[in-house]
């Protein structure tokens, strides 16, 4: 199983950037933690991190007949692209949306995610676990596919 996984905007300044919301650990972490949950998955990932969102959406793009599945942290994407949505819909792969805080509890403007229309799982508010629970969603939704 390959599945892309995708983080937009401002994810590799964690560690930097506002500890309140999103504690001191950094990307190099939670690169480090995906590919060890990856790896008791048996799943082979790739990781891919961008604050252009055209960079994103060739990114979803090149997943097409490439890869299994898509996870994904529009980060502040969510509440702006619909070419990110659109990416998604194009490629038709099963998706899944993360986000380390739960946008439902913030600002009223994080309250719509455009990309998350076209993801069938959701997973927010469990800090880097939820990039674990997305993955193991994964798996699951495409054996059950096959």
């Amino acid at each position: 199983m390959k599945l892309l996984i995708l983080n937009g905007p401002n994810l590799n300044m964690l560690g930097v950037r506002e500890k309140h919301l999103y504690g001191a650990q950094t990307y190099e972490d939670l690169k480090r933690y995906i590919l060890e949950k990856a790896g008791e998955l048996n799943i082979d990932v790739e990781l891919y991190q961008s604050n252009h969102e055209g960079d994103l959406v060739d990114k979803i793009q090149s997943a097409y007949g490439e890869k299994d599945g898509v996870v994904i942290n529009p980060a502040a994407y969510t509440h702006t692209s619909v070419a990110i949505l659109d990416a998604l819909k194009a490629v038709n792969l099963p998706a899944a949306e993360v986000h380390l805080t739960d946008i439902t509890k913030r600002e009223a403007f994080r309250q719509i995610s455009y990309a998350g229309m076209a993801c069938q799982a959701h997973f927010m508010g469990l800090g880097f676990e939820g990039y674990g629970k997305a993955m193991e969603w994964m798996k699951d939704h495409i054996e059950k596919a096959e």
